[in-house]
């Protein structure tokens, strides 16, 4: 297979196309490089045509497939590459995006939807009100909720059902009829005496 061979040629074009393609993608040239990898993708069509019709159906479905799979592959090594480190910027680690401990401890608690949840609103469990969303279905204001997931900054909660929807509500009982000292608060002095 000597330089000349059409295939050869048009296998160089088309290679040549793909990466000025990919180049294209990161380098800003205002489509200097792109004009350029679709006059390589196109004249290697040509060559593979001006070899035979079967080749140049060939190169046609490689020039559909090629293209995409490097651009796309380009993007996926891309944020590993030095200049995309640069240009990116370091990823976050799994610790970094993780909610804080406080957070996953509330997967499998109860608590009571304070709000119409369609599908977020407020629940509060433990006294303490928090921004949760509906795993599906609207939640109505004082339905028994269950804590099923914590993602993110995101709390999941579904419907309480049966007997445990009746724990929930026996738990969480009326919080105006409570002492105030079941909510842990010390007492004060009156700042006005």
């Amino acid at each position: 297979m000597n330089f000349l061979d059409p295939l050869a040629l048009a296998i160089l074009l088309l290679a040549a196309g793909c990466l000025l393609a990919v180049l294209e993608v990161f380098i800003p040239s205002g489509g200097i490089i792109g004009f350029l990898a679709a006059l390589c993708l196109i004249a290697s069509l040509v060559v593979a045509f001006r070899r035979d019709v079967t080749t140049g159906l060939a190169f046609i479905t490689m020039v559909v497939i090629a293209v995409p799979v490097a651009v796309g592959l380009a993007f996926k090594v891309w944020p590993y590459t030095p200049m995309g480190k640069a240009f990116l910027g370091e990823l976050p680690t799994e610790a970094e995006v993780a909610p804080d401990d406080e957070r996953r401890s509330l997967v499998g608690r109860t608590g009571i939807a304070k709000s119409l949840m369609l599908p977020s609103g407020s629940v509060a469990i433990e006294g303490r009100l928090i921004d949760a969303v509906s795993q599906g279905a609207a939640i109505e204001p004082g339905t028994p909720v269950v804590v099923v997931e914590v993602r993110a900054n995101r709390v999941l909660v579904r419907p309480a059902e049966g007997d445990e929807a009746q724990q929930i509500v026996a738990e969480q009982g009326d919080v105006l009829s409570k002492p105030i000292e079941d909510f842990g608060l010390e007492s004060f002095e009156d700042p006005l005496a």
